[in-house]
C-alpha cells in the first residue's frame, strides 16, 4: 500500500484517503523492494497493559520507492490477522539490511518474540541522535522538528490498538511514525560520518540486538525488593514462590502482579505459612488468593523449604560520602569531554557507574565490569578517568574557561 504525497516532506495524513492494512502479497512486494534497497524503517504498536506479554498490534514499514509519487512505500500490517510476515521477519536476520528504527529496544524484543526471528545491523535514530549532537533520550517529535524541520501529530498515541476495526485516525498516526524514519536516518548518519563517531554510533545500536521481553522463571525473584535480607531458607522460598507466579501469570497472559504482589509474596517466603489460617492472616493474601491458589502457594513454600537454602549475596560495594567529590569531579570531566565530542553525557556514565569505578580505584580493587569502561566510550574517557583517578593527572579550567586535565607537574593535557 502506497501513500500519495511526498511522506518524507512532511504532509499531513488526515486530507488524503488514509492508509489501509496489508495483506500477504503487499508484504512480500515491500520486502523485495527492502532487500533490493538494502534497507527499510519499522515501527510498532502495542498493548501490554494487563497482559503478561505485550500484545503486537500493527506493524508500520517504510521502504525508499523511487516509483511512488513521495519516493516511499509504506505498509501497515494488523499484528491480530493472519498475514504472513515471514518475508519480513527473513530481512529483519539478514546483515546484509540495515533497519532503521526508533527508541527502537522495546519494538525489537516483541518483533522478536511475535515474529520468531532475530534483528541484525540496527540503525536506531535516538541512539543515533545523541552522537550527533542532540540529547541522547529525544523523542521522534522532535528529533524530526529539530534535524528535518517537519511536525508530525501525536493525536493517536494512546489509544486502544487492539480494538478492531481500527481508525482512520490512528491508521494515519502510525503511518506518520514511519514516515519520516528514513530522511532521519540519512540526516543523521550524515552528520555521524562527517563527526567521525558514525561507527561508535553503530556500537551503541548493536546493543539493542539481544532486546527481549521474556523472562526466566527461575532467575525473577532476585528482582523482589528487600529479597537480599531474607535468610538462606526464605530466599529458597521467595524463588520457589517466584517462580510458581511467573508460570501462572504467563499461562493466563496476565500481569504477575494480579497473581500476587510483590510484597506478599516476599512476607510469605518470609514467615513461610504451613496451613491456609496463617496463610490468610499475611497481608496482601486477599481471601480470594486464599481459595483459588491457596493449596498450591502452601505446596509452593513447602517445596521451597526443603530445597537447599540460598545464601545472601555478598554485600555490594557502596560509595562512601568522601566519595562524592570525586564522583563530582569525575562527571565535570565526562561532561567536558561529551561536550568537545558532541556526544550526549548520558550515554557515557550513569552516577551508579561512576560509583563503581570511583569504589574499585579507592579500594585499589580491579575495574568494575561497567559500559564507561568499554568500547568507545573507554577509547572518549576511560584513559583520562583513569590517570585522574590514580593522581597522575589533575582538573583545571584552561584557556577560554575550558576544563582540562593537567599532569601532576602543571602541564596541561589535551
Amino acid at each position: 500500500m502506497s501513500l500519495a504525497g511526498d511522506m518524507r516532506a512532511g504532509p499531513s495524513l488526515a486530507g488524503s484517503a488514509g492508509p489501509s492494512l496489508a495483506d500477504g502479497a503487499e508484504v512480500a512486494a515491500a520486502a523485495a523492494l527492502a532487500r533490493a534497497r538494502g534497507r527499510f524503517a519499522i515501527d510498532t504498536e502495542f498493548i501490554s497493559e494487563g497482559r503478561y506479554r505485550a500484545l503486537l498490534c500493527l506493524t508500520q514499514v517504510a521502504v525508499d520507492d523511487p516509483e511512488q509519487p513521495g519516493g516511499l512505500r509504506m505498509i501497515l500490517i494488523d499484528g491480530l490477522a493472519e498475514v504472513d510476515v515471514r518475508p519480513l521477519s527473513a530481512l529483519l536476520a539478514d546483515p546484509q539490511v540495515e533497519v532503521i528504527l526508533h527508541a527502537g529496544r522495546q519494538d525489537v524484543a516483541i518483533l522478536r518474540r511475535a515474529w520468531q526471528t532475530e534483528i541484525n545491523r540496527i540503525f536506531d535514530t535516538q541512539i543515533a541522535a545523541g552522537f550527533a549532537g542532540e540529547p541522547a533520550q529525544a523523542g521522534y517529535g522532535n528529533l524530526i522538528g529539530s534535524v528535518l524541520g517537519e511536525r508530525v501529530g501525536k493525536t493517536a498515541s494512546y489509544t486502544r490498538w487492539d480494538a478492531r476495526p481500527l481508525t482512520a485516525e490512528q491508521l494515519s498516526y502510525a503511518a506518520e511514525d514511519v514516515a519520516h524514519l528514513l530522511a532521519l536516518a540519512d540526516q543523521l548518519q550524515r552528520r555521524l560520518h562527517q563527526s567521525g563517531r558514525l561507527q561508535w554510533a553503530l556500537e551503541e545500536c548493536r546493543r539493542l540486538e539481544s532486546a527481549s521481553d521474556e523472562r526466566d522463571p527461575e532467575l525473577v525473584w532476585e528482582r523482589l525488593p528487600r529479597v537480599n535480607q531474607l535468610d538462606g531458607r526464605a530466599r529458597a522460598v521467595a524463588r520457589r514462590l517466584a517462580a510458581w507466579r511467573e508460570r501462572t501469570a504467563s499461562n493466563a497472559d496476565r500481569p504477575v502482579g494480579s497473581v500476587l504482589q510483590d510484597a506478599a509474596l516476599v512476607e510469605l517466603a518470609k514467615r513461610h505459612p504451613s496451613d491456609v489460617h496463617a496463610l490468610s492472616q499475611i497481608r496482601g493474601v486477599h481471601q480470594s488468593i486464599v481459595r483459588r491458589r491457596g493449596d498450591v502457594i502452601l505446596a509452593t513454600i513447602r517445596q521451597g523449604l526443603e530445597d537447599p537454602p540460598i545464601p545472601r549475596e555478598p554485600h555490594r560495594r557502596r560509595s562512601e560520602p568522601a566519595d562524592s567529590s570525586l564522583i563530582a569531579l569525575a562527571e565535570a570531566l565526562l561532561r567536558a569531554r561529551a561536550i568537545e565530542a558532541g556526544v550526549a553525557y548520558e550515554l557515557i556514565a550513569s552516577r551508579s557507574e561512576l560509583e563503581q569505578i570511583i569504589g574499585a580505584a579507592r579500594q585499589s580493587e580491579p575495574e568494575p565490569d561497567v559500559r564507561t569502561l568499554h568500547g568507545w566510550r573507554r577509547e572518549l574517557v576511560g584513559s583520562d578517568l583513569e590517570d585522574l583517578l590514580s593522581g597522575h593527572t589533575a582538573v583545571a579550567v584552561g584557556e577560554h574557561g575550558r576544563l582540562v586535565l593537567r599532569s601532576v607537574d602543571g602541564r596541561a593535557r589535551a
